[in-house]
C-alpha cells in the first residue's frame, strides 16, 4: 500500500508541473496577441491564476490607462519608460509584470534575488511592500523591505532569503558592498520609481555603483510622472531598445483634470499669518503644506501646537527616525480631517487619501516638483484643491508652469483680514529658548534654500527682507547669516583683486602711451632740425613721409589720449566681462595635507616641545627624547625603512643613560627614607621627654618637702629647706624655658627612681604616695617641735 501511495503522489506531481509549464507556455504566446484598445478589465490580460486572484480580492479590477499601455510591452521582456500624471496608477503597472516575470520562471526562495525595486523615499517603499503584499498574496515569493532606519543586522542574515527586495538607494549600495550574502548575479528585473529622481545628481553616484553590482542582461523598468529623456541618464542603465509610454503626452494638461490650482502673491513677511488663517478657516479639511527645509517645518509644528488653531497637526521631515516617520504617515493617513506640515520627501509617489488642500507654502524647486506636490491631491478620478504661495520676486515661476501645459489662475487676498500672530510668536520665544533656538535654525534652513535654488530668475537672495521675515517668526533681532556674509567678503576681495588689475592694466597703457609720444617729438624734432639746415632733395623725400608718418602717430596718440581723459572706465560693468584668474588664497585654500608638507620639507617635529634653562640653553626630557648622539643622528636620518642593526645600537646606547638614571632614582630614594628615619627617631625622642615632662606635672607639687630617703637631724633641718627652696627655684625655670626645649640635668638617682615607678603597676603607686606622705608628716611635725 505504502508503495502504491508514492507512486501516486509522484504521477501526481509530475502532472501538476506539466500542466504548469503548458500553462507557461500558453501565457507567452499570448504576450504577442495583446492589444491595449481592447483590454478594458484586467482579465483581459493573460495574467496567471494566482496574480487574479489577488487583484480580485482587493477589488482592482479596471485597468488605468498607463496599466493597459504599459503592461503589455513589460510581459514581453521590454524595457519600458513609463511617464503618467500623478495618481494613475503606476504602482500596479509594474507590479503585476514583476510577478508574471518571476510565476515564468518558476522562482523559488533558493534562487535568490529575482527583482529590485528601488525608491527614493523611504514611505514610498513602504506603500509599494504594502501593495504587493495585496496583489501577490497567492504567489509564492519572499519580500523583503529593506531602507534606511531599521536594524541592518536583521537585514544582514535574511538579505539571501528575499525574491523581492524593494528598498532605497543607499541601504541597497550598503548591503551590496559589505554583506556577502546578498547576490543578485541572478537577478531578473530592475525597477527604478520615481525614476527622474533617483538619476539626479543626489544619487547619481550611488545609482553608478548600485548598476556596477546587477548583471547587464536583465530587463529594466523606469516609471514616474515626469520622465526623464536624459540620453546620459539612460545610457548608465545600459537599455536595450526601451520603449517610451506617455499616456498624457498629447492631453492638453499635465496634471489631473480634478485638480483645481490657484496661486496668491505675499510678502515674505506676511507668510506665517497667511498659513495660521488658512489653517483656522479650514479646520474640517485634510490639508497637506508643503516647506522647503525640516528645520521650518519643526518651528512652525512646534509654534503652531503651541497656539491651537483647533485641528490636529502633524510634521514629516527626514530627520525623524524613521519608526517615528512611518507613525505620523499612517497616522495622517487614517485622519478625516487634520493638517500635515511636510518637506519634499511627501511629495513623490505617496498616496495620502482624501486629502482636500495642498499648499505650496514655499515656492517649488522647478515646475515638475510642482507637480508631484500638487499630485498629492485630486488621485484616482478625484477632486482637490492646490494652492501656490509665491513672493512678488518668484512671479516667474507663473511663466514656467504655463510652459508645462499647467492651468493655474491668481487668487486675490485681504492681507489686511489676516489674523496677526506675530506678538504671540514673540511671547512664546520669550518663554522658552529652545523655541527660540528652533525660530533661528528655521530663518537660517530658509534663506539658505532660497540661496541653493539653481533658478537664479526666481530666487534670489538680494530680494528678500530679511529683517521683516525674523520679526514675523517671532524674532527680535535678525540671526547671523554666515555663509552670506562669507560669501560677500569673498565677492569684495573678487572685486578688488579685478579693480587693482584694472587700474594696472590702465597705468601700463599710460605709461607706454607716454613713452611713445616723448620718442615721436624726438624724432620730429630730429627731422625738423636737419631739414632746417639740408637743401630739399629728392632723395631725401623719405623725411616727408616719415615726418608724415609721425603726423599720423601723433594723431592717433592725441586720439587714445582723448578717449581715456573723456571717458573713464566704468568698475561696475566690464568688470564681469574680465576674465581674470583669482588670488592663491582665494582660489585654493591651504589645506592641512599641504602644511604636513611644508613642515616635513622645513623638517619641523610636529607636537615637540622645547624648555629652556636660565641660561637660555634647551631642557632635554630624557624620558620622551633621545639622549645619546648616536640616537639623535639616526632620528635625523630620513632613510626608508628600519635598520635593525642601528635601532639595536640605539637602543643600547639609550640604555645605558636609561641604567644612570635608575641608579640616581634609587639612591634617591634610599636618601629620602634614612632621612625619614631620622625624623622619626628624633620626634620619637622629643615625644618621650614630653612624656615625662607630662607625669611630672601631673602629680602635686611636693618640691618643698625634703627627699624622705635622706635622713634629715634637727641639725641640717635649715639646709633641707634651702635645698627644697632652690628646687623650686630650679622648676620654675624649667617651665619658664620649656619652649626652647632647654631641660635640667636629672641625676642618675632620680633616673632610677622613675625608670622604678613606671615599672609599678597602679596600686603600688598609690601604696608608695601614702607612706611618703605620713613620712613627710612626721618630719614636719619634728621641725615644728625643733622651732618651739
Amino acid at each position: 500500500m505504502s508503495g502504491k501511495r508514492r507512486s501516486n503522489h509522484k504521477v501526481k506531481l509530475y502532472r501538476q508541473k506539466k500542466k504548469e509549464n503548458t500553462r507557461i507556455e500558453d501565457l507567452q504566446t499570448a504576450y504577442e496577441n495583446i492589444d491595449s484598445n481592447q483590454i478594458e478589465k484586467f482579465e483581459d490580460f493573460p495574467l496567471s491564476k494566482e496574480t487574479f486572484s489577488g487583484l480580485k480580492k482587493h477589488n482592482y479590477v479596471v485597468p488605468t490607462e498607463i496599466q493597459k499601455e504599459s503592461i503589455g510591452f513589460c510581459l514581453r521582456g521590454r524595457d519600458v519608460l513609463g511617464a503618467a500624471k500623478t495618481g494613475s496608477g503606476k504602482t500596479l503597472a509594474f507590479l503585476i509584470p514583476l510577478l508574471e516575470v518571476l510565476y515564468r520562471n518558476k522562482w523559488t526562495r533558493l534562487d535568490g534575488v529575482g527583482a529590485i525595486i528601488i525608491s527614493p523615499v523611504r514611505e514610498l517603499a513602504m506603500q509599494t511592500f504594502n501593495v504587493l503584499n495585496k496583489i501577490g498574496e497567492f504567489h509564492d515569493f519572499s519580500v523583503g523591505l529593506v531602507t534606511g532606519g531599521k536594524d541592518l543586522k536583521f537585514e544582514k542574515k535574511r538579505m539571501n532569503q528575499c525574491n523581492i527586495i524593494i528598498c532605497t538607494p543607499n541601504r541597497l549600495l550598503h548591503h551590496l558592498d559589505e554583506n556577502p550574502l546578498c547576490d543578485c548575479s541572478n537577478l531578473q528585473i530592475l525597477i527604478i520609481d520615481e525614476a527622474d529622481r533617483c538619476l539626479e545628481t543626489c544619487f547619481e553616484e550611488t545609482m553608478n555603483r548600485i548598476i556596477q553590482h546587477l548583471p547587464s542582461e536583465r530587463q529594466t523598468l523606469l516609471f514616474s510622472a515626469t520622465q526623464t529623456k536624459s540620453v546620459t541618464a539612460l545610457a548608465r542603465l545600459s537599455l536595450k531598445d526601451p520603449q517610451y509610454v506617455s499616456v498624457h503626452e498629447n492631453s492638453e494638461y499635465s496634471t489631473p483634470t480634478g485638480l483645481v490650482q490657484s496661486y496668491i502673491q505675499c510678502e515674505l513677511s506676511d507668510k506665517i499669518n497667511f498659513i495660521w488663517s488658512f489653517i483656522k478657516n479650514h479646520r474640517s479639511n485634510k490639508i497637506l503644506i508643503f516647506l522647503s527645509s525640516c528645520k521650518q517645518v519643526k518651528y512652525i509644528y512646534e509654534a503652531f501646537c503651541r497656539l491651537k488653531p483647533g485641528t490636529s497637526l502633524l510634521a514629516l521631515y527626514g530627520t525623524l527616525h524613521q519608526l517615528k516617520r512611518m507613525t505620523i504617515y499612517e497616522s495622517f493617513c487614517r485622519k478625516q480631517r487634520a493638517v500635515l506640515f511636510a518637506t519634499d520627501i511627501a511629495a513623490r509617489g505617496l498616496d495620502f487619501p482624501g486629502i482636500d488642500w495642498v499648499v505650496q507654502l514655499d515656492c517649488p524647486e522647478n515646475a515638475n516638483e510642482y507637480i508631484h506636490r500638487a499630485g498629492r491631491t485630486a488621485r484616482y478620478q478625484k477632486a482637490g484643491e492646490s494652492l501656490l504661495v509665491l513672493l512678488p520676486n518668484e512671479m516667474k515661476m507663473v511663466e514656467h508652469l504655463e510652459k508645462k501645459k499647467i492651468p493655474i489662475q491668481e487668487i486675490r487676498v485681504n492681507m489686511s483680514k489676516l489674523q496677526n500672530i506675530q506678538r504671540s510668536l514673540e511671547s512664546q520665544l520669550a518663554r522658552d529658548v529652545n523655541l527660540k533656538e528652533s525660530a533661528q535654525r528655521a530663518f537660517v534652513a530658509y534663506i539658505k534654500s532660497v540661496f541653493l535654488m539653481k533658478d537664479k530668475e526666481v530666487f534670489d537672495v538680494s530680494k528678500l527682507d530679511t529683517d521683516a521675515f525674523s520679526r514675523s517668526l517671532g524674532l527680535a533681532v535678525p540671526p547671523r547669516i554666515r555663509f552670506l556674509q562669507k560669501r560677500q567678503k569673498i565677492l569684495a576681495a573678487k572685486l578688488g583683486k579685478m579693480k587693482s588689475e584694472q587700474d594696472r592694466l590702465v597705468s601700463k597703457i599710460e605709461e607706454t602711451s607716454e613713452a611713445e609720444n616723448e620718442s615721436d617729438e624726438r624724432d620730429s624734432e630730429n627731422i625738423s632740425e636737419d631739414v632746417k639746415t639740408e637743401k630739399i632733395d629728392p632723395r631725401k623725400t623719405t623725411y616727408n613721409f616719415y615726418s608724415n608718418d609721425a603726423e599720423d602717430e601723433d594723431n592717433e596718440d592725441d586720439f587714445l589720449f582723448v578717449k581715456r581723459k573723456d571717458h573713464e572706465l566704468d568698475t561696475t560693468e566690464p568688470i564681469a566681462n574680465l576674465d581674470l584668474e583669482l588670488p592663491k588664497k582665494l582660489k585654493k585654500p591651504t589645506t592641512r595635507a599641504a602644511v604636513v608638507k611644508k613642515m616635513l620639507k622645513k623638517k619641523i617635529l610636529p607636537n615637540k616641545r622645547t624648555t629652556f634653562d636660565d641660561e637660555g640653553e634647551a631642557v632635554i626630557n630624557k624620558g620622551k627624547e633621545y639622549v645619546s648622539d648616536f640616537a639623535r643622528t639616526y632620528e635625523k636620518t630620513n632613510e626608508a625603512g628600519i635598520d635593525i642593526e642601528a635601532a639595536r645600537r640605539v637602543l643600547q646606547e639609550e640604555d645605558k643613560y636609561d641604567k644612570e638614571i635608575f641608579r640616581q632614582k634609587v639612591k634617591q630614594k634610599h636618601r629620602e627614607e634614612k632621612q625619614k628615619r631620622k625624623r622619626e627617631s628624633q620626634k620619637k625622642k622629643e615625644s618621650d621627654l614630653s612624656e615625662d615632662s607630662d607625669d611630672d606635672e601631673d602629680g602635686p607639687d611636693l618640691s618643698w618637702l625634703p627627699d624622705p630617703d635622706i635622713r634629715s637631724d634637727e641639725s641640717n633641718g635649715e639646709s633641707a629647706v634651702e635645698e627644697s627652696e632652690k628646687s623650686d627655684f630650679e622648676d620654675s625655670n624649667s617651665q619658664s624655658n620649656k619652649p626652647s626645649q632647654k631641660r635640667k640635668p636629672v641625676t642618675k638617682e632620680f633616673q632610677s627612681n622613675k625608670r622604678k615607678k613606671t615599672t609599678l603597676s597602679i596600686d603600688e603607686e598609690n601604696y608608695d604616695d601614702i607612706e611618703s606622705l605620713s613620712r613627710d608628716e612626721e618630719l614636719a611635725l619634728q621641725i615644728m617641735n625643733s622651732n618651739r
